[in-house]
């Protein structure tokens, strides 16, 4: 039995993103970035329950995020971008879903494809995606492929008569909606009598046969845009072509950047859950009759279960600012070694975020109480976007290679989820 893309209403062909704007600036400094982050999240807050209950995908949000400069922040200095460091890039992206999941989950692909081209990319390549994305331009992804029961990829770039052909259906494409580019991962058919090779190909938004499809339905992170994209006869030019698979054959911090990023919107939801839960405890939730108290602010199971989420979650962002530190430090000098280091320190923030983010959501409508679950209040938004966030690849996975590491010192495999 196979799986097929959902077909929910409205799901028709969404039309192209408009061009940017303005050129955005280069920040000064990543205190600098962090702040504009911050500013943007405080404006974004308000409406996120709307945005989450109407299904309203963030247009104008998305076009003042990318307006911002935030999205140029890892470009190279010698690119004239900021060169943020990982960790900066975490903050940012907990900072933004602490206010609204959606909003932090969709920049992921870009930053993901800035880090694949800084590994893999020409110099020419570099030059050029660099100045797209520092113009304004934003990247998707194409990644994932449903209807199958393993990992393999169907999609093809194969040599047509005019050069080379891209055919493919992908699903889970987070950001496609917004984006002027969609890296593409495909299999790239070079000869006709050997096994095709991993390529990600950086496709126009508008190039002709690019349809992209509104039929995202989870429950969780309902405003990513998460959908199909559809590849008929895409004509590519060679340019767009950049190595994907090559790039593992040595050791490299895409796997370990791209999860921190993963991390950080977990970490990000739990702690926005945790921040609507103590203005809701000290005014609205009830005292249990048994805890002899006045009001559920004074209860001490309450105050226990607060103390528990409150320090998992500072436990996972103190990780998570390790786990940044060693992944910077790869990317200076990728070895096998330093690259290990640094995808188990990611692992363990990743499962840890997991689990805390997952516990913050629960504990704000346990200890809310009833009144917590009721609609204006959106609460179980929280809940909805971490639980779906959380499945993007299996926490048990995370444990496995940190404990393997631990007892055996077997280096985790290298590849773009670990």
């Amino acid at each position: 039995m196979t799986t097929s893309p959902p077909v929910i209403a409205a799901a028709n062909p969404v039309a192209p993103a408009p061009a940017p704007r303005q050129r955005p600036p280069v920040f000064a400094s990543e205190q600098a970035a962090l702040q504009q982050a911050q500013q943007l999240a405080d404006a974004w807050a308000g409406d996120a329950v709307l945005r989450d209950r109407e299904r309203r995908l963030p247009w104008a949000e998305i076009e003042a995020y990318s307006d911002s400069g935030l999205w140029a922040i890892t470009v190279p200095r010698a690119y004239g971008g900021l060169q943020a460091s990982a960790w900066t890039v975490a903050q940012l992206i907990a900072t933004v879903a602490a206010a609204d999941g959606s909003l932090g989950h969709i920049p992921q692909n870009h930053f993901y494809a800035l880090e694949v081209l800084r590994v893999g990319g020409s110099e020419a390549q570099q030059r050029f995606f660099y100045e797209r994305v520092q113009a304004g331009e934003r990247f998707g992804n194409a990644l994932s492929e449903i209807g199958h029961r393993d990992y393999r990829r169907r999609s093809r770039l194969e040599r047509g008569a005019s050069g080379w052909v891209l055919n493919g259906r992908k699903f889970y494409c987070t950001g496609a909606i917004f984006a002027h580019w969609i890296p593409v991962q495909t299999m790239q058919v070079i000869d006709e009598g050997k096994d095709p090779v991993s390529v990600m190909v950086f496709v126009p938004r508008t190039a002709p046969g690019v349809t992209v499809i509104d039929d995202w339905d989870g429950m969780g992170q309902r405003v990513t845009g998460s959908g199909s994209v559809l590849l008929e006869n895409v004509a590519i030019d060679e340019a767009w072509i950049v190595p994907f698979q090559s790039s593992f054959d040595s050791p490299s911090t895409i796997g370990p950047f791209a999860q921190i990023i993963h991390a950080a919107i977990d970490l990000g939801i739990g702690e926005g859950a945790l921040r609507a839960t103590l203005p809701f405890v000290r005014s609205q939730s009830r005292a249990w009759v048994d805890a002899g108290v006045a009001q559920a602010s004074d209860d001490p199971l309450t105050l226990q279960a607060l103390g528990n989420v409150e320090l998992r979650l500072h436990a996972a962002r103190a990780l998570l600012r390790r786990a940044g530190r060693l992944v910077d430090a790869a990317q200076q000098e990728p070895t096998a070694h330093t690259v290990a280091a640094a995808s188990v320190a990611v692992a363990q923030a990743r499962a840890l975020a997991h689990t805390a983010g997952l516990l913050a959501a629960n504990k704000l409508l346990e200890l809310g109480g009833t009144s917590a679950t009721f609609a204006e209040h959106g609460f179980d938004s929280y809940w909805r976007n971490v639980r779906t966030h959380t499945l993007h690849d299996p926490v048990r996975w995370k444990y496995h290679a940190i404990g393997n590491y631990a007892l055996s010192g077997v280096l985790p495999p290298r590849h773009g989820a670990l």
